[in-house]
């Protein structure tokens, strides 16, 4: 009778292992993304597409958000597991009070570039004295943009500056402006090239700007610890993996159910994205993280720069 019993606790015992199992393999994740849909996402989709989330027992739902400001707020509010955001927003919200921690990174370069029509007479950044500069958000543009000026000569008083709203390229092409920061070099030059007027960017990284994550993966502190973000990050490397050694079969993946994305601007910025995606999303590169963010202190953008580990995290 002992060695029933013992043999009945035992099997519960593993019942409720196994249901445990069970309930963190259908673990549910809300992902919200920086904006719509587009090959900036390509790893998150190829990891969908090939189940790389699902074989980690996750089930992994990408959110489009109705205003491109609210996901970090969101994830710092636990109304989201994990956002997508900007290495410089990020530092933005930290100084805040926004407890957010970056544990991953998408596009590991900056896409940001200041851009002009290659035969709009602008040869190097000083012709742009006395010119009109179109911006879409001001900030961390403007600041990009007086930072490239005063590598050239020039200072932010040497142009006029305009807000152009989202109509980067559209400014340019219609000669309302000779210049426009903010622009993603991914896109708005093979926008600009379809539409037959050819492109030039100036990169901000190699014009005084330290370089910097363009697209990076924020959560809530409290879920650091957390396996679910452990589980998350080695299958979204496992998808920048596949993508890179299968760009064609990735990018039918990316399109699979999508065919508003099937078109030769995105295959464009697909082709031209997939040499900046992190290799190793969970690599956290201290160095680069601090200098940044002190950049940013020391331009007035942020009031100070908090320990690196309570912002920025490399997973165990």
């Amino acid at each position: 009778m002992r060695r029933f019993v013992r043999l009945l606790i035992i099997a519960v015992l593993l019942m409720g292992i196994g249901g445990i199992q069970q309930a963190d393999a259908g673990q549910k994740i809300t992902v919200l993304l920086d904006w719509f849909i587009n090959p900036d996402h390509g790893p998150l989709l190829v990891a969908l597409e090939k189940g790389f989330f699902a074989d980690r027992g996750l089930d992994v739902e990408f959110q489009v958000p109705s205003n491109p400001n609210d996901p970090p707020k969101l994830a710092a509010a636990k109304k989201a597991e994990i956002a997508v955001s900007y290495q410089p927003q990020h530092s933005l919200h930290v100084d805040q009070g926004l407890p957010l921690v970056r544990f991953a990174t998408l596009v590991a370069t900056p896409l940001n570039a200041l851009v002009v029509l290659k035969d709009g007479g602008i040869g190097t950044i000083s012709d742009l004295k006395g010119k009109t500069v179109g911006y879409s958000v001001g900030g961390f543009e403007t600041l990009l943009l007086e930072v490239m000026l005063e590598q050239s000569g020039l200072a932010l008083d040497d142009v006029k500056l305009v807000n152009v709203n989202f109509s980067l390229s559209p400014s340019l092409i219609a000669g309302k402006t000779a210049a426009v920061i903010g622009a993603y070099r991914n896109f708005e030059l093979n926008q600009m090239d379809l539409e037959g007027h050819a492109g030039r960017a100036f990169y901000v990284e190699e014009h005084g700007v330290p370089p910097y994550d363009e697209l990076i993966l924020v959560a809530h502190r409290d879920y650091v610890g957390s396996t679910m973000l452990r589980q998350f990050v080695d299958a979204l490397e496992a998808g920048v993996q596949f993508l890179v050694n299968h760009p064609q079969e990735s990018w039918d993946l990316f399109v699979r159910g999508r065919q508003d994305l099937v078109n030769e601007l995105n295959r464009r910025a697909w082709r031209d994205t997939l040499p900046r995606f992190a290799l190793r999303p969970g690599a956290l590169d201290r160095t680069r993280y601090q200098r940044f963010a002190e950049f940013l202190k020391a331009r007035g953008l942020i009031k100070t720069v908090p320990a690196l580990a309570s912002w920025a995290v490399e997973l165990p």
